[in-house]
């Protein structure tokens, strides 16, 4: 059999890689000569990097010491060069929100070390951008980003605000030296469709997983549409409120144009390809229920599977579908599922397997 195992990761359990790797392994505890390709996925949140540089032998990955984290604190940032000369970089590893550390800070939190790593991928001659823009600790409009890269946000005496959705009210004029985009154009991966703005925007759904309270969020709120009001562009756009509204700022600034996550990593990763003549397609995620045929990672490989003709498995940790095998089932208990997700996959491997005996 030709088998292709492209999980998701199960989030807050185990990366997509190592998930991949577990339920090959535990297959391959029962079918030694099958042909397996462990194709670990993502939908532009966090892990997207890896599962690129996995499924890409060609990218060159390059570490960016002493970033601007979300906080202020040093990080060292990353991004890949792939060989088309396309730069790859996931808002997450530099701004991401677990890097807080459990202290959240909604009005200053800061895109600003994700700017520092896409400029030295320019720096290291990117011709083309992809942003992963997952997994945001900040509401700041792409702001400090966008200040790394050279539009600075002015207060009524001409003073850069200091970074932070929480300043953004009292935004006056822009400073524009912003560094060109590259000429081969900037994509946004995201898994979210919310405006910048209003009841659906990055603010009003988002800030409160960032830890902004009422009056937070009202804060937030107008200074994300003084920055609009300043930049232009149009916050209105599906998706502009991604990240803290960093799509809203980089595609106001810089042109670039928003995507659906999933579907532009299975191009990237070359999905449709790797199913075609497959015998099984096996994909996962933590749960699986009817949102995640909804432009997510799951949906988007059982999709292409069953357009390349290719049956499909879903291993999840729990699951409202009685057709997935799911880690809770197998361990008896979710904690026991979450805590040893790796050794329940290796055996859910291995039932996928002795189920196609």
């Amino acid at each position: 059999m030709r088998v292709v195992i492209a999980p998701d990761s199960f989030k807050g359990s185990i990366t997509a890689t190592a998930a991949a790797e577990a339920l090959a392994a535990g297959w391959q505890s029962v079918r030694t000569n099958d042909e397996l390709l462990t194709l670990p996925m993502a939908d532009g949140g966090e892990g997207t990097l890896d599962a690129v540089i996995a499924a890409r032998p060609g990218a060159t990955v390059h570490d960016v010491p002493r970033c601007t984290g979300p906080d202020g604190t040093p990080v060292t940032g990353r991004f890949a060069l792939l060989p088309d000369g396309t730069a790859l970089v996931e808002l997450a590893i530099a701004s991401g929100l677990p890097l807080m550390n459990g202290r959240l800070a909604p009005l200053t939190a800061t895109t600003r070390g994700t700017g520092e790593v896409i400029a030295a991928a320019l720096d290291a001659g990117a011709t083309a951008l992809t942003v992963a823009l997952g997994g945001s600790a900040s509401t700041d409009g792409g702001t400090g980003l966008l200040s790394a890269l050279g539009l600075h946000v002015l207060d009524g005496s001409g003073a850069p605000l200091p970074d932070g959705g929480g300043a953004l009210s009292s935004a006056v004029r822009l400073r524009d030296q912003l560094r060109p985009a590259p000429a081969g154009g900037v994509r946004l991966l995201t898994d979210v469709t919310n405006p910048l703005l209003g009841v659906s925007g990055a603010a009003a759904v988002y800030g409160p997983q960032k830890g902004a309270g009422q009056a937070e969020i009202e804060l937030l709120e107008r200074g994300l549409g003084r920055f609009a009001e300043l930049l232009g562009g149009d916050p209105s756009l599906p998706g502009t409120g991604a990240a803290g509204g960093t799509a809203y700022g980089l595609a106001a600034a810089w042109g670039a144009h928003i995507v659906p996550g999933a579907a532009a990593l299975a191009d990237l990763l070359h999905l449709d390809t790797h199913c075609t003549g497959a015998d099984l397609v096996v994909t996962g995620e933590g749960r699986f229920d009817s949102t995640s045929l909804l432009g997510k990672t799951v949906g988007e490989v059982i999709s292409r599977a069953e357009r390349a003709g290719a049956p499909v498995r879903v291993v999840a940790g729990d699951s409202t579908d009685e057709q997935a095998l799911t880690l809770v089932g197998l361990a008896g208990s979710a904690a026991d599922a979450q805590a040893r997700a790796g050794h329940w996959l290796y055996e859910a491997g291995a039932v996928l397997a002795r189920d196609s005996c």
